[in-house]
């Protein structure tokens, strides 16, 4: 798995993006009723692909947490052996 693509890296650029300190993002925390719209969320996918982590924005539209996206990430990570 990317040693530089962690949870703390998708939880910072998302706290980034909505303008929060990070510690304000819990896991499970439903990350639109946090701030994050769909457009804010489309240029972290943008984001994170530039990083060479390809996530789906469907996917990720379809979970709304953390955990869960963390979850998407970390499964495509070691399936496509992303680095």
């Amino acid at each position: 798995m990317r040693e530089d693509f962690t949870l703390e890296t998708m939880r910072g650029d998302i706290a980034a993006v909505i303008h929060v300190d990070p510690r304000d993002i819990a896991d499970d925390d439903n990350l639109m009723d946090a701030g994050l719209d769909s457009m804010r969320a489309l240029n972290l996918v943008l984001l994170w692909q530039e990083r060479g982590v390809t996530l789906d924005f469907s996917e990720l539209a379809a979970r709304l947490t953390l955990s869960a996206w963390w979850a998407i990430a970390a499964r495509r990570i070691a399936q496509n052996g992303e680095a």
